[in-house]
């Protein structure tokens, strides 16, 4: 990959009074008003600050939720912007659009080191599309532009690509370089043994990404639903578990592939199984072996798994996880996904979790603050580690 554009590469002279639109993620939680969630506010600070003590004017733009290209309330910043000014003990403007009068005046109202946060960017059919109208006039508004969005890099989106080719003064924010060297990390040099930890409801989204690391690891552990695809490649009688039929041959390719590199692929070999997540009944553990009885569903990896999976992941001298290992989010059926929390929490080695119930997994369980890298963006560093190429990433490369 070509040297990123950061921001040291903006003359700081040149930065005060100039105006900054700044591409953040701000895809966060709500309940109302209220930000549930602050995270990804808060990995923004520093880019932020950086920018605002040089004297920047600066212009934040974001999307949040899935909107369709039309104003939706639900799914309006303006609690966003509260919750940013909280933050940053400062005021923070709120434009009720992302282009035409209410940006400009926004924009023109706004003194050296002042905020303001523009309306949902997909408010607009034009962001998603990367309509050229719409950048034009996205890039108007502005004298340069940083991205510090990781969680959207992946998008080729108007905010994303379309803007930083209408302005010369473009640079990646402190978090989208974090976010790309520590993944880079992974790709290139990491320390072995090697181990990924997959997880979550489907194979689909995650089938390039093991591809890939089939060809970087020591050794994948596979757990949630997706496990259950490669179980069923096996012959496993799965009762009435999640899977995902139509990836089964798919998946015995993966394990064909993984067993002609040497990559040693561990899969469940006891499962938390009962009637449904709602109305669970009597909660048992099931040997593989034997099968899932009747309908019942695997909704957990059982002791045996959880302790084969923690003992591999405290001897690594690198792990990445994605995807919990169950349902998480409903005892007892969290407590797989727990334990391998806490095995990368104590793992010696580096350590790397990426996607947002995972994220959420390791709050959960009290251990964020114990793993090197957090990522904020689930499927941005999907394809990062399938290695392709983040549109967001390479619109600011040096040329």
């Amino acid at each position: 990959m070509a040297r990123l554009l950061t921001l040291d590469d903006l003359d700081r002279d040149a930065l005060a009074g100039s105006r900054v639109l700044l591409r953040v993620d701000f895809n966060v939680p709500l309940d109302g008003e209220r930000v549930t969630d602050d995270t990804r506010l808060r990995e923004a600070l520093p880019t932020l600050r950086e920018l605002a003590d040089a004297g920047a004017r600066l212009l934040l733009c974001s999307h949040l939720g899935r909107p369709q290209g039309a104003p939706d309330p639900r799914c309006s910043l303006r609690p966003v912007a509260h919750r940013l000014g909280e933050l940053l003990a400062r005021p923070v403007a709120f434009a009720d659009d992302c282009v035409g009068p209410p940006a400009r005046r926004a924009a023109d109202a706004l003194g050296r080191g002042g905020v303001a946060l523009l309306e949902n960017l997909r408010f607009h059919a034009g962001e998603t599309s990367d309509d050229d109208a719409f950048a034009d006039a996205l890039a108007a508004l502005a004298d340069a532009y940083v991205n510090d969005a990781f969680g959207a890099a992946h998008r080729a989106h108007a905010s994303v690509v379309g803007v930083p080719r209408r302005l010369a003064r473009r640079a990646a924010g402190r978090l989208l370089v974090r976010e790309v060297e520590t993944l880079g990390r992974l790709l290139h040099g990491a320390q072995e043994p090697f181990v990924a930890v997959v997880g979550g409801a489907k194979i689909t989204g995650k089938i390039d990404t093991l591809d890939h690391l089939l060809g970087l690891v020591d050794a994948v552990l596979l757990g949630g639903g997706m496990a259950n695809t490669f179980l069923a490649a096996q012959g496993r009688d799965l009762g009435g578990s999640l899977f995902e039929p139509d990836k089964v041959d798919l998946a015995g390719q993966l394990l064909e592939k993984a067993v002609a590199r040497g990559v040693r692929v561990e899969l469940p070999s006891d499962l938390v199984v009962a009637d449904s997540v709602a109305e669970p009944g009597a909660v048992t553990t099931v040997e593989v072996a034997s099968g899932v009885p009747g309908q019942r569903m695997a909704l957990d990896i059982g002791n045996t798994t959880r302790s084969r999976f923690t003992t591999l992941i405290s001897g690594a001298g690198t792990v990445f996880w994605n995807g919990p290992m169950g349902v998480f989010e409903k005892p007892p059926f969290d407590a797989g996904t727990r334990a391998v929390a806490e095995a990368v929490a104590a793992c010696g080695g580096f350590t790397v979790i990426g996607g947002g119930e995972t994220v959420a997994a390791v709050r959960r369980a009290g251990v964020a603050d114990r793993i090197d890298h957090v990522s904020t963006g689930g499927g941005a560093s999907l394809e990062l580690l399938a290695g392709m190429t983040l549109p967001g990433v390479a619109a600011l490369e040096a040329s």
